[in-house]
């Protein structure tokens, strides 16, 4: 009869059954809770960071330009956006005028944003979607487009050039 003990014998022994599962469902509801209150705190103490880019990006050697010849050039820049940055993929249309100012153009068309392309015969820029044509300074030629080339701000540092951030010219097609 020794080997039979009672249930308050049993609880002075160790921790019992109940009390066991009991701990583990608080456990198991504070684990959540954190889980799901950490978001919140973080949200609360670290706002995220507004969207921007970086101010200047460099994208080339202006002495190899020739003046009046547009080239196509690629460049990454980095966004950042909330708690991520990004690098993206972009390009810019340059032009290096013959007293040797360098303009450089946004990608896409202003009529509506299709990618356009140096026609060499016509000497202007064409949008095959609509067939709107851009004068080597950016102007509208012909075509549905409502404004000029937008354009990113330049600076040459040395023989490098750097661009900003894309505007749109205040210029509108009457």
């Amino acid at each position: 009869m020794d080997d039979v003990r009672t249930a308050e014998q049993r609880e002075v022994d160790g921790i019992s059954r109940r009390s066991f599962y009991i701990r583990a469902i608080y456990g198991i509801w504070g684990i959540i809770a954190t889980a799901l209150g950490l978001p919140a705190i973080v949200y609360l103490f670290l706002p995220p960071k507004a969207r921007q880019e970086n101010d200047w990006v460099e994208i080339g050697d202006v002495s190899k330009l020739a003046p009046n010849a547009p080239v196509e050039m690629t460049f990454r820049r980095n966004r950042v956006d909330g708690w991520k940055i990004q690098s993206e993929k972009s390009t810019a249309w340059v032009v290096k005028q013959p007293d040797n100012q360098v303009v450089a153009f946004g990608p896409q068309c202003t009529h509506l944003g299709c990618a356009y392309h140096w026609e060499e015969s016509k000497n202007e820029f064409l949008c095959p979607c609509h067939s709107s044509l851009f004068s080597i300074d950016g102007k509208v030629v012909s075509g549905p487009a409502p404004r000029p080339l937008d354009r990113f701000k330049t600076k040459v540092e040395g023989t490098k050039l750097l661009l900003g951030q894309l505007r749109q010219p205040a210029e509108r097609k009457a």
